[in-house]
């Protein structure tokens, strides 16, 4: 375990390399930072959190950098979450309550994410298979076809064709309408098919197709593979901490352009605490030079996605942190009123 006195070397390295970019020696730590102690006392401070792998000489600098291993005690350990401020918060609610549908929040989303932290920011959707129905409308486009539209709790909305073995009245329809909010709406869509298992024995012989055809285009709409989205925005900030990757930054955005792996790297929705990878804690080694930064957001309780930030490691962590969290907690007031 180290000392105190050495966690406060550690943090101050961390906070004055994240801040002037260059690596950082025991005389500018003394300067800068009341450490209560002599420059010589620090340097064995610093010699110590090297032999351990907290820090690191890059090159022949005479300062020293934090390693991935530092990083993840400041972050454990030394860094609060950086609270927003009054005109912050002000300004993300006023940002995101402009929002007319979910495409809008999400986009809105990260754009706000990628300007608050100057990261990459990643927003996924809202998943299905957590969601719960709101409602569903059908409505009839000819005497043999009908649209239907599933809208979700978290205000996403599907929309599916469904072409009948029979024509199908507009009496029908509305009572096949009334029947199937009355059984699924509020209901998480992992009891929905249980819930209209029997509905086409309530109809009359002539209508049973066509009411398992529409029960059938439903379940396909809940179960549906491709319910995996996201949205990413500000990969432009990458260029700004050129010299944070130290062959190139192309491995990065080679990553970034991967769906599946931007889905891992924010992990599963339902661990809807702040989770910080960083460095060589991501698996996918385009990433290694990288930390992200992820939170869960949901209406009520529960996570329905995530959302968060990838940056280089060396990166204002409190701030980060304190931005993902902010910006998850009113998206999610955004989902549980729309």
């Amino acid at each position: 375990m180290l000392s105190e006195r050495r966690l406060q070397v550690l943090r101050a390295i961390v906070q004055d390399y994240v801040g002037t970019e260059e690596p950082v020696g025991s005389k500018a730590l003394t300067e800068r930072h009341s450490l209560g102690v002599s420059p010589a006392t620090v340097r064995n401070d610093m010699a110590a959190l090297e032999d351990e792998g907290y820090i690191a000489q890059p090159h022949t600098s005479a300062g020293r950098i934090p390693t991935d291993k530092g990083y993840r005690l400041f972050v454990d350990k030394l860094a609060g979450v950086k609270p927003m401020t009054g005109p912050e918060r002000r300004a993300i609610q006023n940002f995101l309550d402009g929002a007319v549908d979910l495409d809008d929040v999400v986009a809105r989303t990260v754009r706000l994410l990628a300007q608050l932290t100057r990261q990459v920011a990643v927003v996924q959707y809202p998943s299905l298979t957590r969601s719960t129905v709101r409602h569903v409308e059908l409505l009839s486009l000819a005497p043999a076809r009908v649209m239907l539209v599933l809208i979700t709790d978290t205000g996403r909305v599907e929309q599916r064709m469904v072409d009948c073995p029979a024509p199908f009245g507009e009496a029908s329809l509305a009572d096949l309408r009334a029947r199937l909010n009355s059984r699924v709406a509020g209901r998480r869509f992992t009891d929905v098919p249980r819930l209209v298992e029997d509905l086409p024995e309530g109809f009359d012989p002539e209508d049973r197709g066509t009411v398992s055809t529409v029960l059938s285009t439903l379940l396909e709409t809940l179960v549906e593979e491709n319910e995996e989205r996201l949205m990413i925005g500000g990969t432009a900030n990458l260029t700004r901490f050129g010299h944070d990757f130290p062959l190139t930054i192309r491995p990065v955005l080679e990553a970034l352009e991967e769906q599946v792996v931007l889905l891992k790297l924010l992990g599963e929705a339902k661990d809807s605490g702040m989770t910080v990878r960083i460095g060589h804690e991501n698996a996918h080694e385009g990433l290694n030079s990288t930390s992200v930064v992820s939170v869960g957001y949901g209406s009520g309780g529960e996570a329905v996605a995530k959302l968060g930030v990838v940056g280089p490691t060396r990166m204002d962590y409190p701030g980060t942190m304190g931005a993902v969290r902010a910006v998850a907690r009113y998206v999610g007031q955004i989902l549980a009123e729309s």
